[in-house]
């Protein structure tokens, strides 16, 4: 017998059918033997239509409210569970996120968790109760309603398992498992049986839209075994776990890619201590988030700095970065915002020598290339005009026979 945690998000509730279907799913594992907790989202649609809502009213409400509003759309979902497992003769009790006392800093909108009391939980489980958790919600300790963020639920979902030191904290999603690149661009693509939380961070940060950034950072710093599951499909997922339990490693797992990037480049600034700060200072105080950066030094004393931001910050960066140019004397800015990044991530890059030359190559071999690179212990990145940026990711995943495992 283990202790699950389950997390299906909002397509996997989107209907009264589906979260019946939901209900069966959960009576499998029980009657295998399983004690089990369910993390649901509000279902499809729902957080989106009160987003809508609250902006007939106030384009810009108050944070508190507006948490209180969004935190509805789980606690239709947690009640409809509930009492589709009780219909189907299973014992089932659910809470919000208050109810059980999961503890958040006072951030509305984009609140983090402190701590939970699992003292209920466990309780229920002992009584032979399937547990239904609202996924995405809290409360501070002034006891005000706080949202954790987009993909809140699945952060939830690991919160618990780690409280509960769950055998297995279980993401049901629409997608298989987490693939070694989209099979929409790539249709050879294979579903991994195991990846790695360092892995799936990168790939997660580098455009992976599978999981949430920091529900896969929560597993990993409380080592939580994750595994992402279909709602619709039958199968074994994708488990991701620490390095120390994948054996057998692929030199590369994935190749991840973003679209949303844009590049700036001010040429001709003084060549001394302090130019990065003076570029990227402003940048930062604006809330812009830089990715890469380049800097190549002149012969002439000055030097030419080149940086990737989101393409929605485009505008904005290139008009500060205008301003910084008028005040250093620069030559000139220049931007583009029709390039993507692409980036192979594998832990046996650690090990293995000439994966960034066997990158190269294939990436040459298509006319492909390189305006930036940017590497770390377990990824290489570099940017491409974006209309190469499919030519490049089906080049590199064959390059690396990545349809055929290993």
């Amino acid at each position: 017998m283990a202790l699950i945690v389950q997390k299906y998000g909002g397509t996997s509730v989107g209907t009264v059918e589906r979260i019946q279907e939901v209900a069966k799913k959960v009576i499998q594992y029980r009657q295998q033997g399983h004690d089990i907790v369910v993390v649901v989202s509000a279902m499809s649609g729902e957080t989106n239509r009160l987003l809508n809502l609250a902006k007939d009213i106030n384009q810009d409400p108050r944070g508190r409210e507006l948490d209180v509003l969004l935190s509805t759309g789980e606690q239709v979902t947690i009640a409809l569970l509930s009492m589709a497992l009780m219909q189907a003769g299973m014992t089932a009790q659910s809470y919000t996120g208050p109810q059980i006392k999961i503890l958040t800093d006072d951030a509305f909108n984009k609140a983090r968790i402190i701590k939970i009391d699992e003292t209920k939980i466990r309780s229920d489980i002992e009584a032979g109760k399937v547990v239904v958790v609202a996924g995405f919600q809290g409360c501070d300790e002034q006891g005000n309603i706080t949202t954790l963020g987009r993909g809140g639920s699945d952060t939830t979902a690991v919160a618990l398992a780690a409280a509960l030191k769950a055998d297995e904290c279980q993401i049901y999603t629409d997608v298989d498992g987490v693939y070694t690149t989209d099979p929409r661009v790539v249709p050879e693509a294979r579903r991994l049986d195991r990846i790695t939380f360092e892995e799936m961070l990168e790939m997660a940060s580098l455009g992976a839209k599978v999981l949430q950034i920091r529900s896969v950072e929560f597993a990993s710093k409380y080592n939580v075994p994750l595994r992402v599951l279909s709602s619709f499909t039958e199968g074994g997922g994708t488990l991701i776990t620490s390095e120390e339990t994948n054996m057998e490693q692929a030199l590369i797992s994935g190749i991840a890619f973003n679209r949303d990037e844009a590049k700036l480049t001010i040429d001709g600034v003084p060549d001394q201590p302090g130019v990065a700060h003076k570029i990227l200072g402003p940048i930062a105080a604006q809330h812009i988030e830089v990715d890469m950066i380049i800097q190549n030094t002149g012969h002439d004393a000055t030097t030419d700095f080149t940086f990737t931001v989101h393409r929605n910050d485009y505008l904005a960066a290139q008009k500060i970065l205008q301003n910084i140019a008028t005040e250093l004397n620069a030559r000139k800015v220049t931007g583009d915002d029709h390039i993507a990044k692409i980036s192979v991530v594998g832990v046996g890059m650690r090990s293995h020598a000439g994966i960034a030359s066997n990158m190269f190559e294939a990436l040459a071999r298509e006319n492909i290339n390189i305006s930036m690179i940017s590497t770390s212990e377990i990824k290489i990145s570099v940017v491409v005009d974006e209309k190469y940026l499919e030519l490049g990711v089906r080049a590199l995943h064959k390059a690396f026979n990545l349809e055929q495992g290993y």
